[in-house]
């Protein structure tokens, strides 16, 4: 499905989002900003997609090195045409990798960061410890995604609109995939307080919630405490 969707991948978030995925990011690192104790200079950003993030991040940091890595290979190529010829993406790396078990060393990030991409994980706290393992203690997690909205009549407008509706461009781009899985996807992901225990049971002690949007989107926030010695 992220496949065959690559080409259109960007086009079909602002549309879906109606602009305002192009906020979002940028609001994620401002709260990481003010949450963060130590400087950033080394970043990762996982599921990737077309580059979005990383792009995002290098313009935010100037002096910072990012690497950024998808599952689709369709989609890194993608990031990597769209970050071509550009002076100030000249510090982001592209690769392939799961975010499940990382070609990375331990310890190797000040910063890992993924957008609407946990909720495609199977296994959230293995995926959870495996972004520890390659954060340095201090260093930080910021994962930004799709989530339940605060109010329950605002939820309810939500919902009519991203179960029914976006599906529907899906379709336009010839794609099914999106009628089918981004709804089920929403469905399967946890609710804040239980995202936020697990990022506590699975490395990051100090963690928070940022809600944008009336909460259809959240950011996520955790330091990275020390690296239990099984896992090195």
């Amino acid at each position: 499905m992220f496949a065959h969707l690559a080409a259109r991948y960007e086009r079909f978030n602002h549309v879906a989002s109606v602009g305002n995925d192009l906020v979002w990011r940028p609001c994620a690192l401002w709260e990481l900003d003010r949450f963060r104790r130590s400087p950033v200079t080394r970043a990762l950003d996982i599921g990737c997609g077309t580059g979005e993030f990383a792009r995002a991040i290098a313009s935010h940091y100037g002096s910072v090195d990012v690497v950024a890595m998808d599952f689709t290979r369709a989609m890194v190529v993608q990031a990597r045409d769209r970050a071509r010829h550009r002076a100030r993406y000249a510090r982001v790396d592209f690769g392939t990798g799961n975010a499940l078990r990382l070609p990375v060393r331990d310890e190797a990030f000040d910063l890992v960061t993924n957008a609407f991409v946990a909720r495609n994980l199977r296994d959230l706290p293995a995926a959870f410890r495996e972004l520890r393992r390659v954060l340095r203690p201090g260093g930080v997690l910021v994962t930004l995604e799709i989530s339940e909205p605060v109010s329950p009549t605002f939820g309810r407008i939500f919902h009519a609109y991203f179960d029914r509706v976006v599906p529907l461009f899906g379709r336009a781009i010839a794609n099914e995939g999106p009628s089918r899985y981004l709804p089920e996807s929403l469905r399967g992901f946890p609710a804040r307080s239980e995202v936020l225990r697990l990022l506590r049971e699975n490395g990051f002690p100090r963690s928070m919630a940022r809600t944008y949007s009336l909460g259809i989107v959240t950011a996520f926030l955790g330091e990275a405490g020390p690296l239990p010695p099984q896992s090195r």
